[in-house]
C-alpha cells in the first residue's frame, strides 16, 4: 500500500524541497498552499496540490475529508508552513502577533487534529513532522519574540502529542533548523543576513534539501523509534 503524505506550505522552497524528497522515497504526496499558481507549477505523478488556507480551521477540515475520500487515510503530515514577521517588541502590532501564533502554531495543532483522526487504523507507524526553529531556543539570533512563542509552542504541542499517541503507534518529532536558505532570506536587510550567517560554522546558510533529507529519515521505517524529540539542525553552532 502506497504510504500518504500531507506537506503543509508545499509551494514554499522548503516545502518543495520536502515534497520531492518524499516522491523519491516512494510516497503519495498532498500539498496544502495558498500559492495555487506554485502549486500547478508541481504537478507531477504521485502529488496533488490542493489550495487551502491554513489560517481557516473549517477550511482544514475540509481539505482532510477530500484526502479520506480519495486516499483513504493519511500516514505522514509534515507541518511546514509558516513565515517570520519581523517587527519589533515591544511594538508588535496585535494583528501581526495574531498572524504568526495563527499561521505557525494554530495551522499546525488543526492539521495535527484532523491528520490523527486519518492515522488510527493505518499500518505500521505514523509520523507527524514539525518544522520549527532553532530560534526557539537560541536568543543570541535576531528573531523576534513573537516569532520564537510560536515555534516553542509548536515544539510543546511535539511533546504533548508524541506521548499521547505513543502506543498508538503515531510518532511526533519537531526539527528545528537554524539558518536555511528559503525564500524567507528576503524578509531580512543585508546586514542582519550577512551576520546571521557569519555566525554557522561552515560558513553558509544550510539548504532547504539538507532538511528535506531529515524530514524523509525521519518519515523512513528508519525513523520509527523516534518520537517526542526537537531536533536542532544548526552545524553545531550553539554547543556549549
Amino acid at each position: 500500500m502506497t504510504k500518504v503524505a500531507v506537506v503543509t506550505g508545499a509551494a514554499g522552497g522548503m516545502g518543495r524541497a520536502i515534497v520531492k524528497r518524499l516522491l523519491a522515497d516512494g510516497l503519495a504526496v498532498v500539498g496544502f498552499d495558498v500559492d495555487e499558481k506554485g502549486l500547478a507549477e508541481m504537478v507531477q505523478d504521485g502529488f496533488a496540490g490542493m489550495a487551502v488556507d491554513l489560517l481557516n480551521p473549517t477550511a482544514i477540515r475540509e481539505a482532510f475529508a477530500q484526502i479520506e475520500e480519495m486516499l483513504g487515510g493519511v500516514d505522514a503530515l509534515v507541518n511546514n508552513a509558516g513565515t517570520c514577521f519581523m517587527s519589533e517588541f515591544p511594538d508588535i502590532p496585535e494583528d501581526e502577533f495574531e498572524r504568526q501564533m495563527a499561521l505557525n502554531f494554530g495551522a499546525a495543532f488543526h492539521c495535527c487534529q484532523a491528520a490523527i483522526k486519518l492515522m488510527q487504523g493505518r499500518e505500521g507507524v505514523r509520523k507527524i513532522l514539525n518544522i520549527s526553529s532553532n530560534g526557539a531556543y537560541n536568543f543570541d539570533v535576531f528573531d523576534p519574540p513573537h516569532y520564537r512563542a510560536s515555534k516553542a509552542a509548536l515544539d510543546n504541542l511535539t511533546k504533548d502529542l508524541a506521548r499521547r499517541y505513543a502506543k498508538e503507534k503515531i510518532s511526533v518529532n519537531s526539527i528545528a533548523p537554524a539558518m536555511t536558505e528559503t525564500p524567507l532570506f528576503g524578509v531580512l536587510t543585508e546586514d542582519v543576513l550577512a551576520n546571521a550567517i557569519s555566525q554557522m560554522p561552515h560558513g553558509r546558510a544550510m539548504q532547504a534539501s539538507e532538511i528535506a533529507d531529515w524530514v524523509g529519515f525521519l518519515i523512513s521505517p528508519a525513523g520509527d523509534i523516534s518520537s517526542g524529540n526537537v531536533i536542532i539542525l544548526n552545524q553545531g553552532r550553539d554547543v556549549r
